[in-house]
């Protein structure tokens, strides 16, 4: 059972644009990113409590706190970052989610780094560990995203990273475009991450190119993923994540007339692969 759910900043960066679009897209989940061009961990109290009557108003669910959580330098001070971590555990009860997107840190911001992790390694396993194990206590489940220049941009460290951990609340949330932009096969992705992965970001990607393309229309072998994934008996979020008309580090743009184009070719990729969407 597939529930969908939206990086809804790619609409607007007004919530009530956003609820608007996902409301006549028949879509009632989101991943909270931002609003107002604000990431969800720095926004204020009063913006938290605005966002939550809002959403509570027009009958909307959170995925997932979509936070920023590893994306930094794995030589940067831990103590600041963990604060924000322990931020985004406060806004899951607060919001009624049990998940958190994370990441697995850039490589080191001093010196030359030749593109190897090994001296890296044990740090990022114990950084990944604390936090699992403090999202554990808070019955929360940390999502990690495959992402460009992290540690976990690569099929291999995304595994080894679950090996070590070894955890039942750290998961994988797949992103088949990200393996395609970071040079991977995107089949090999998954098939080296998919016993680890609870969580789907739907972004499609073809080469070379600067920015998204609908689902189903890229390299990034979207109808493979989600067929194999109705054969396992998949039962989580699909979280529209299109990046239409560009994207980067801190989030991308789709727009409000291409998001909904996007969330129905997902729908299309779904009926033809037997799966079932949950609302």
């Amino acid at each position: 059972m597939f529930t969908i759910s939206a990086f809804a900043d790619e609409i607007s960066p007004d919530p009530r644009v956003q609820l608007a679009v996902l409301k006549s897209a028949n879509v009632r989940h989101i991943e909270f990113r931002s609003i107002h061009k604000t990431n969800v961990l720095a926004l204020t109290d009063v913006q938290i409590r605005e966002f939550d009557a809002m959403r509570k108003g027009e009958g909307f669910g959170i995925s997932a706190i979509g936070s920023p959580i590893g994306k930094i330098a794995i030589d940067a001070l831990f103590e600041p970052h963990l604060d924000k971590f322990k931020r985004a555990i406060e806004l899951c009860a607060i919001f009624g989610t049990p998940n958190i997107r994370v990441f697995s840190y850039y490589p080191p911001a001093t010196g030359t780094f030749d593109g190897n992790w090994e001296p890296h390694r044990e740090e990022i396993y114990r950084r990944m560990r604390l936090k699992t194990e403090l999202a554990a206590k808070a019955g929360i489940v940390l999502f990690h995203e495959n992402e460009h220049k992290i540690f976990g941009d690569s099929p291999e460290r995304v595994r080894d990273l679950f090996k070590a951990v070894n955890h039942p609340n750290l998961r994988a949330a797949h992103d088949n475009a990200n393996w395609i932009f970071c040079g991977y096969d995107s089949i090999a992705g998954w098939e080296l991450t998919k016993e680890f992965t609870s969580h789907l970001h739907i972004k499609d990607w073809k080469t070379g190119e600067e920015h998204g393309v609908l689902p189903g229309y890229g390299h990034g072998q979207i109808p493979y993923t989600i067929w194999d994934a109705v054969q396992r008996g998949y039962d989580g979020f699909a979280v529209m994540e299109p990046h239409l008309r560009g994207g980067g580090p801190t989030g991308g743009v789709t727009g409000a007339d291409l998001f909904p184009i996007a969330i129905e070719a997902f729908r299309q990729i779904l009926r033809i692969c037997g799966g079932a969407e949950k609302y």
